[in-house]
């Protein structure tokens, strides 16, 4: 099971992608009904499988590219859930050496009851995640290895999320110093009710170079409807979600908002023509803004085993369309087809397939 990614590790590039953030195992739990408090229920079936956007886009993207270098961040307990997560993201050849080991919380874990109507309930354990700080991380050594960072999920990540009286919350200072260390950088964010969004987000994204975030997500930041009624169905609110996605370009983010959702991708680049490289704030006149739209593909429903992780198989496929240099609109393409992936299989990372299956699974269905 090793031997593909240990073939592939002396080709790696030098430099490459690191996914900071949370590390879950997820305790999938069949059950025969979700029982009244006080009464019993069945457990049928149980399953184990890795969550998060450490292990579900680091995971991603080294299947779709096995000579890209991918470095975890994070922490663990000390406990079979985290031995369970360190295998796993090794068997896929990514780099583990970064991951902090708490001597006083477990890994975090969620209990996922699982109906047989298809009806899921959480049972999330923060665990080991909510002491996960920018201490733990070796900037100097993450500069040697890395041209870009992908951090999430924010509003899961407690230092993370605190207040800082200077930069708004610890986020934002920490993306600054990787920002100065060289580093491009790139956020999630978790789809919550709880917490407040605008103060969690709006302060880090000063100090992004990317943000690759859902539709709820985006238009949660703003208070803006994702979805509205057109004669009785529901339908993507496109111009309320550009909106949020302008909103967050003016509030800071250096290059571009990449928005998905079920039935499209969108994103929105901030080019500033004759611009100064290195960073930093960029002036608000002679800026280009670009909007792209690309229908996500139309996959047959007898197909889908589950959706789990297809917001993040996105991710991977954003965040390689961004390392490699392509357009918007074939980044799009690109994520929409490695999403398009994962929903054949009921776990988040086993139907991901490489760069050159994804494109065939682009060229085999239409888009919606």
């Amino acid at each position: 099971m090793t031997s593909k990614p240990a073939e592939a590790a002396e080709t790696r590039q030098e430099k490459g992608i690191a996914i900071a953030g949370n590390l879950i195992a997820d305790i999938v739990k069949n059950i025969s009904a979700y029982p009244r408090q006080g009464m019993l229920a069945d457990i049928t079936a149980v399953s184990a499988g890795v969550g998060g956007p450490v292990p579900n886009t680091g995971i991603g993207l080294a299947k779709i590219d096995r000579t890209l270098r991918i470095n975890a961040l994070g922490r663990l307990g000390k406990d079979a859930y985290g031995d369970f997560i360190l295998k796993t993201l090794k068997e896929n050849g990514i780099s583990t050496d970064l991951i902090k080991i708490s001597d006083d919380n477990p890994t975090s874990f969620t209990d996922v009851m699982s109906q047989p109507d298809g009806e899921r309930t959480f049972f999330h354990m923060r665990g080991a995640n909510a002491e996960f700080s920018p201490e733990d991380i070796d900037m100097a050594e993450l500069a040697r290895r890395t041209k870009l960072l992908h951090t999430g999920y924010v509003m899961l990540l407690d230092r993370f999320d605190a207040e800082d009286s200077e930069y708004g919350t610890v986020m934002a200072r920490f993306l600054r110093d990787v920002q100065q260390a060289g580093i491009k950088t790139s956020i999630d964010v978790v789809s919550s009710d709880s917490g407040d969004f605008p103060r969690t987000v709006i302060p880090a994204l000063k100090y992004c170079d990317y943000v690759i975030i859902n539709e709820i997500e985006a238009c949660l930041i703003w208070d803006v409807e994702p979805y509205i009624d057109s004669d009785g169905r529901s339908e993507l609110n496109i111009d309320g979600i550009r909106s949020a996605m302008e909103r967050m370009i003016d509030a800071g983010v250096n290059e571009k908002v990449i928005v998905h959702a079920k039935s499209a991708g969108m994103c929105l680049s901030r080019d500033v023509p004759n611009a100064p490289s290195g960073g930093g704030t960029r002036p608000a006149d002679n800026v280009i803004r670009r909007f792209t739209v690309v229908p996500s593909l139309n996959i047959p429903g007898e197909l889908i085993k589950g959706s789990v992780g297809a917001g993040d198989a996105f991710c991977a496929g954003a965040l390689y369309g961004i390392y490699t240099g392509m357009s918007d609109r074939e980044m799009l393409r690109f994520a929409s087809g490695a999403a398009a992936t994962c929903l054949f299989s009921a776990n988040s990372t086993d139907g991901i397939k490489n760069k050159d299956e994804i494109y065939e699974i682009i060229n085999k269905f239409e888009r919606k």
